[in-house]
C-alpha cells in the first residue's frame, strides 16, 4: 500500500548514474516529481525516462526537479542512460538495501522491482499527488504538469517555457550548478560562510550554460564548475578556489 497523500515524504540519500549522491531533503524549496520505474533496458521505461529529458524545460518552468528511481545498480543505469542518448537529470539506484526506498513508499512489487509510480512532492517535502500507473504504459508528461500546477499555486499561470538569456555572466566568481548536486550545496555554504560574492547559474534551467559546462568538462555536465575571472575550475576544491580567489 502506498503512502497516503498529504504526508511528509520519507527522506533518503541514494547514488545516481551521474556519480553523485542525491538527498531528497536537499531539494526543499523545489517541487519534486519522484518517478519510480521497474527496470532499465525495458521498452516502456526506455520511452518514459527520455521523455522527461526531452521536455525538461517545461518542468524547470514549474520549479520542478525530476528524479527517476529503480532497483537497478548504478553501472546498469549509466550504460542505459548512455544508450538513450544521455540523461542529464538523476536516475537513482535503489539497489541496496534492495528496493528499500520503493518499500518505504509502498511501491515495491513482489517480483523485487518497483511499480511504475509517480509521487509529486511539494516545496515543503509533503506528498501531494500519487499515480501508480498502468505497468505497461508510460505516464503522460502533460498530465504530470497539470498536477504540478494544481499542487503549486505559485506556478499555476506560468507559461510552458520560461525565457532564457543566451548571455552568460562574466567577471568575478560564477558558479554553474544544479539544484540536486551535493557538491554545489557544499560550495554555496563555503562561499556564504566567507562572505564571498558570486553569481549562480542553474544549468538545468539554461541550455546555453549547460553547453558551456559540457565544453569545459569534455562533454560532461559536471557541477559545480566555476569561472573565476576567466579561470575555469571543474570541481569544488577549497584550496584551488582559495588560490584562484587570492584568499
Amino acid at each position: 500500500m502506498t503512502l497516503p497523500v498529504n504526508t511528509l515524504a520519507p527522506d533518503f540519500t541514494l547514488p545516481s548514474h551521474l556519480d553523485k549522491n542525491v538527498t531528497l531533503s536537499d531539494l526543499r524549496g523545489k517541487n519534486v516529481a519522484l518517478a519510480f520505474f521497474p527496470l532499465a533496458f525495458t521498452p516502456v521505461c526506455s520511452s518514459q525516462i527520455p521523455a522527461y529529458e526531452a521536455e525538461m524545460e517545461t518542468f524547470v518552468a514549474l520549479d520542478t526537479q525530476i528524479l527517476a528511481i529503480s532497483v537497478d545498480n548504478t553501472a546498469s543505469q549509466k550504460a542505459w542512460a548512455q544508450s538513450l542518448g544521455n540523461i542529464h537529470y538523476p536516475i537513482l539506484s535503489d539497489f541496496w538495501p534492495h528496493g528499500q526506498v520503493a518499500k518505504e513508499y509502498g511501491v515495491l512489487r513482489s517480483e523485487g522491482y518497483a511499480e511504475r509510480a509517480i509521487f509529486l512532492i511539494d516545496k515543503s517535502g509533503v506528498i501531494r499527488y500519487i499515480d501508480v500507473h498502468d505497468f505497461n504504459q508510460a505516464p503522460s508528461n502533460r498530465e504530470l504538469r497539470y498536477r504540478i500546477r494544481e499542487m503549486d499555486a505559485t506556478v499555476r499561470d506560468r507559461p510552458e517555457k520560461m525565457p532564457v538569456t543566451t548571455e552568460l555572466p562574466h567577471g568575478g566568481l560564477v558558479m554553474y550548478c544544479t539544484a540536486w548536486c551535493p557538491d554545489c550545496k557544499k560550495a554555496r555554504a563555503w562561499l556564504t560562510m566567507r562572505n564571498i560574492p558570486y553569481t549562480e547559474v542553474d544549468i538545468t534551467a539554461n541550455p546555453t550554460a549547460a553547453k558551456q559546462v559540457e565544453a569545459w568538462n569534455h562533454g560532461n555536465r559536471s557541477t559545480p564548475t566555476f569561472d573565476v575571472d576567466g579561470r575555469i575550475i571543474t570541481e569544488f576544491n577549497e584550496n584551488t578556489l582559495k588560490e584562484a580567489l587570492q584568499l
